[in-house]
């Protein structure tokens, strides 16, 4: 079996470019799947306009099917706010999209299961859609439309501060109006909250950037960090 790490290796790059928020809901996703006994295989992250574009005309001008209505800088994709995910086989090498595949035989679909975490992390899932369902799709918009996005509007400090919140696990409010930018060794890390002379960052980026391990127990809601 796959260990926790060579799964996350294998999504890594892909969620490299995803708002701080979702590559930690990202990350967090893949560890409860795990757990579970599910590995998950992100297989989509931030795809640049020209990249949705060339999806968009697959199944029109191109072969192939059509699984996007949304041209380039219509998708949450393109503003790093969305992925798409697969269940992972044992091998590692290959995913299924087999929504009532049930590998860790608990009578319970993979997908479903999956779906569940996500939800609980605060995904919205392309299932969901009343048409055109996109079932691999998930997605954390802030309350933002692609209008906005499109405008330059972004998520408040005060959303991504409760999000980051609400995937770590911890329900304690905390009043944050300074956004700041967190660098390491001069290279941006991620965004981080200044509220009282404290700075809240994503633990996890943090964490791994310097080489820690970081898990999350819910059962117990705690945030374990390991270093070597």
């Amino acid at each position: 079996m796959l260990t926790l790490d060579q799964v996350k290796s294998k999504s890594a790059e892909r969620i490299a470019g995803l708002h701080p928020v979702l590559r930690a809901a990202a990350n967090e996703l893949i560890e409860r799947s795990y757990a579970k006994g599910i590995p998950i295989l992100i297989t989509q992250g931030t795809r640049t306009i020209a990249e949705q574009n060339a999806l968009y005309a697959q199944g029109r001008s191109k072969p192939g099917p059509i699984v996007t209505n949304a041209r380039g800088g219509a998708s949450y994709h393109n503003y790093g706010l969305a992925i798409d995910f697969a269940l992972l086989l044992p091998s590692g090498d290959a995913v299924s999209w087999d929504m009532k595949r049930d590998g860790d035989k608990d009578r319970t679909a993979d997908w479903n299961e999956v779906v569940t975490e996500a939800k609980k992390l605060g995904f919205r899932w392309g299932g969901d859609w009343k048409t055109f369902k996109d079932y691999p799709h998930l997605q954390i918009t802030f309350g933002l439309t692609i209008k906005e996005l499109r405008a330059g509007k972004r998520p408040t400090a005060q959303q991504v501060s409760e999000m980051l919140q609400r995937i770590n696990g911890d329900d304690d409010k905390v009043d944050t109006d300074v956004k700041v930018t967190v660098t390491l060794n001069g290279r941006k890390l991620t965004d981080g909250i200044v509220e009282d002379n404290t700075t809240y960052v994503p633990v996890r980026i943090l964490a791994e950037a310097l080489g820690a391990k970081v898990t999350y127990d819910p059962g117990t809601r705690t945030v374990d960090i390991v270093s070597e």
